[in-house]
């Protein structure tokens, strides 16, 4: 059976998603990042960048949720257009899209206006606008689109990971430029897969507290000097 290491982080929950909606049998295994998890030897020998999540599937080990998703997609053959030039060009450009802007920059907003242990007006600036301004380009896409490839697909899925966590990423008022995007948001979210692949954390009970040993396991930068 698949085994799935996960936490109840954005890049986690969207690969929770597809394994729902494929109906694809797995073992979930907590990764308790506030605990360090992570970073124990067994779980690097999967994943090297000690980050979830990860899939064990027989032989095949995969990391990094694109990559994930994309995997399953071929898998299954479900949730991924009908191969043709067009197609796979748009899959791929959309799917890179996610993991080079979208997923960074709006990890680092957070990390940013939330956890950075002094305000820095720039970086929160910085972070923020970039995620802005990739949740436009996806706004400005759906507003032709009821999903980012016509159908239901990755893509969405790959968006829907962050996206529901706009609030969050840019502050209460952040959905307000983003109708369409907030139209599939929550198309996705009702749907009962999506509802699973939630509350999938809450079979764990995972370190909520943001202490030393949490900032220690998830920020190392903040106690490792680079020369």
């Amino acid at each position: 059976m698949l085994k799935f290491y996960y936490s109840g982080a954005p890049n986690p929950t969207k690969v929770a998603l597809m394994l729902e909606e494929t109906g694809l049998p797995y073992e979930p295994i907590a990764v308790d990042t506030r605990k360090g998890d992570q970073h124990k030897p067994e779980f690097m020998a999967i994943n090297p960048n000690a980050k979830v999540p990860a899939i064990v599937d027989g032989d095949a080990t995969v990391f990094d949720s694109s990559a994930i998703l994309l995997y399953l997609g071929e898998k299954t053959g479900k949730f991924i257009p009908a191969k043709s030039d067009k197609a796979r060009g748009e899959l791929l450009s959309w799917m890179f899209f996610v993991s080079s802007g979208v997923g960074p920059y709006s990890g680092q907003s957070v990390h940013f206006r939330a956890y950075a242990p002094e305000k820095n007006e720039y970086a929160i600036n910085r972070y923020a606008y970039e995620a802005q301004r990739h949740f436009g380009i996806i706004n400005e896409r759906l507003a032709k689109n009821k999903y980012m490839l016509g159908d239901y697909s990755i893509v969405d899925m790959n968006i829907w990971g962050w996206a529901r966590l706009i609030p969050n990423i840019l502050g209460e008022n952040g959905w307000a430029k983003f109708p369409n995007l907030k139209r599939m948001v929550d198309e996705i979210s009702a749907r009962p897969a999506a509802q699973r692949a939630v509350a999938l954390k809450d079979k764990h009970k995972f370190k909520t507290e943001m202490d030393e040993e949490a900032k220690n396991a998830m920020f190392r930068h903040m106690t490792t000097k680079v020369a």
